[in-house]
């Protein structure tokens, strides 16, 4: 049956969003040209501001690059910023943009060791607090090098593996044994089991991936960001964030053992013996038909990781250009040559590469009328500690409904601007640099809202299938919402001024230009 213009408009607007939510966005778009033209542009940049913010905190309605894109297609045009302006954002944040289009792309090319290395730990590893420890260690680590999307998909591809091997040859079991309502019945528990084994480690990786990425500056995009309005390299960065980062990992990874330990907030269930036993065997078939040719291409990206390592750690190249070497070496090495397999590498990094895009387009909004001088006055008013606590508090409270990539890009800026009009020193803006990258990273595990990682995996197909859903995820995070973010406060407060102090007096950072 044939439809009206205006319903197939209405079904084509957004797609399978919900109808409030469609009707939301349209009243967006109406009220903001009325109120940026009769009212007050200043109030019309902090409605389009809090729009913005609601699109991203309903992100799992619809992907904010649609409601985002035309919310700032519609600020251009009718002035609130300059097409110019925007381009003037992007062409300061280059290297971010190469850092999600080539380093993204790159680790695609090195999942076959990656696989390996989380399989490896999954089946080797009997003790479930210090299997958890080691998914949280392993997920940290990678992310300080690589990007914590990548290091998610990576540890969801293990998980999804398992669980389909499993739900396999579970139904491909005896009919006879699975008619009995008492083996039916224990086969169901024990998929109940495995179902909340792969929940914990799925928070354990994606918690690991908030406290590993905090510490470099490729570990989150808002990082390169940072780092480049504050002139650091990639040592620099790790031993600026030093101070308030190394507690937190250590208090992080304190908690993930007691979780594990106390069985707390979901964690804590070990891997039946049952399923152990299919995924050991499938894992034994498999290195079986392992070839000489595989064997080597686990090597040879082995050998690219310690590349990596070394270029970011030295400072080669732009981040964005080293992940276009890993991309050459990995897919020339390992016999990668066709357009279409390597196609696919980008298209995991590009949404996220527009919807950031988009980010740069409200933060144009965000410099032309001026929307956050107000709250930056006020912070700078306070006592040089206190102005640091202020920009951690803000930062954090914003990231856990936001996307941290905006929050930092906003608060950094405006940081920024005050240096450069000599109302705060160089130290000062160096510390309140810490502050929003660490406010930015840490509170945000709080809710999938705040990081991208915990986003990717609720939105998953793996999600549905362990029983992920949102409301468990923010429970099963909140133990380490509370710590995190209260060691980060904590070490804000009283340990980050000594520390660079004591580095700086040591010859570990360059001491401050006269």
């Amino acid at each position: 049956m044939d439809i009206s213009t205006g319903r197939a408009f209405t079904r084509n607007f957004l797609g399978q969003s919900p109808n409030w939510y469609k009707l939301t966005l349209l009243g967006f778009l109406v009220v903001n040209p009325l109120l940026f033209f009769f009212v007050s542009p200043f109030l019309a940049g902090w409605l389009l501001v809090a729009e913005f913010i609601f699109t991203l905190a309903m992100a799992l309605k619809c992907y904010p690059l649609l409601p985002g894109g035309l919310l700032a297609l519609e600020a251009i045009v009718i002035g609130m910023a300059s097409a110019e302006q925007v381009k003037e954002e992007l062409a300061n944040n280059l290297e971010v943009l190469l850092l999600l289009i080539f380093m993204v792309a790159g680790i695609h090319f090195m999942r076959q060791l990656l696989l390996f290395v989380f399989t490896r730990l999954l089946l080797t590893i009997r003790s479930k607090m210090v299997l958890g420890l080691a998914f949280c260690l392993a997920a940290a680590f990678l992310s300080a090098f690589l990007d914590a999307l990548t290091v998610v998909a990576v540890v969801l591809s293990v998980a999804a593996g398992f669980y389909d091997i499993y739900h396999r040859v579970l139904s491909e079991g005896d009919e006879h044994a699975e008619s009995e309502d008492i083996n039916h019945d224990a086969r169901r528990e024990t998929l109940e089991k495995f179902r909340s084994f792969l929940r914990s480690l799925m928070m354990q990786a994606g918690v690991g991936t908030a406290l590993g990425g905090v510490m470099t500056m490729v570990g989150e995009p808002q990082n390169l960001i940072i780092a480049k309005a504050a002139g650091w390299d990639f040592v620099q960065f790790f031993l600026r964030m030093a101070p308030v980062t190394v507690p937190v990992l250590i208090c992080g990874l304190i908690t993930s053992m007691l979780l594990e330990r106390f069985r707390l907030f979901g964690y804590g269930e070990p891997l039946p013996e049952k399923v152990r036993e299919i995924l050991m065997n499938y894992d034994l078939e498999s290195r079986q038909k392992r070839t000489r040719q595989d064997r080597l291409n686990l090597w040879i990206q082995g050998a690219i990781a310690v590349w990596l390592i070394v270029a970011l750690a030295l400072h080669l190249a732009e981040v964005g250009l080293i992940g276009l070497s890993v991309i050459i070496l990995a897919t020339s090495l390992c016999g990668v040559t066709d357009e279409h397999v390597i196609g696919r590498a980008f298209s995991e990094a590009l949404p996220f590469t527009a919807l950031l895009t988009v980010f740069f387009a409200i933060v144009a909004v965000i410099v032309q009328q001026d929307l956050f001088s107000p709250l930056i006055h006020f912070v700078l008013q306070a006592e040089a500690n206190m102005q640091l606590t202020w920009f951690y508090v803000f930062n954090g409270l914003l990231s856990s409904i936001s996307d941290n990539v905006f929050v930092g890009t906003v608060y950094i800026n405006e940081a920024k601007n005050a240096f450069t009009r000599g109302e705060i020193s160089l130290q000062q803006f160096e510390l309140l640099a810490v502050a929003t990258n660490t406010g930015t990273n840490l509170p945000s595990v709080a809710t999938p809202n705040g990081q991208a990682a915990f986003l990717f995996m609720l939105t998953s197909a793996l999600a549905p299938l362990i029983r992920l859903s949102y409301g468990r995820m923010v429970w099963m995070a909140l133990p380490y919402t509370f710590v995190l973010s209260l060691v980060g406060l904590l070490c804000i407060m009283y340990a980050l001024e000594p520390m660079t102090l004591w580095m700086m007096a040591h010859g570990w950072l360059p001491p401050l230009a006269l």
